[in-house]
């Protein structure tokens, strides 16, 4: 199994910052993909950004240009720098990985987080 523990959400002001961070642990074997998604109230969860093992990216049409994401393999970490927040990116944003466990390093599965909440409001 593995386990996503989140932290960095809270409450910021329109145009302010925020950094999530996202560690996995567990009897990793490998990761492919981490990202992160988001759900709003009354909407259904969308893909905010992910990064691939090789360090390719994905963002969101709605965020790019605004939210970086970057991993550390080494600590088997996401994180995802959010800059110049809109109201509209109020959400719970949960954290997401495509891992295998040992000792089947070539099957892989989806894990989520328990998620954070970012709320941007004046």
């Amino acid at each position: 199994q593995v386990q996503l523990a989140e932290s960095g959400g809270g409450l910021v002001q329109p145009g302010g910052s925020l950094r999530l961070s996202c560690a996995a642990s567990g009897s990793i074997a490998s990761i492919s993909i981490m990202a992160w998604h988001r759900q709003a109230p009354g909407k259904q969860r969308e893909l905010v950004a992910r990064i691939i093992s090789g360090g390719g990216t994905n963002y969101a049409d709605t965020v790019k240009g605004r939210f970086t994401i970057s991993r550390d393999n080494a600590k088997n970490t996401v994180y995802l720098q959010m800059s110049s927040l809109k109201p509209e990116d109020t959400a719970v944003y949960y954290c997401q990985t495509t891992a295998s466990t040992a000792p089947y390093r070539w099957r892989f599965y989806d894990y989520w987080g328990q998620g954070t909440q970012v709320t941007v409001s004046s």
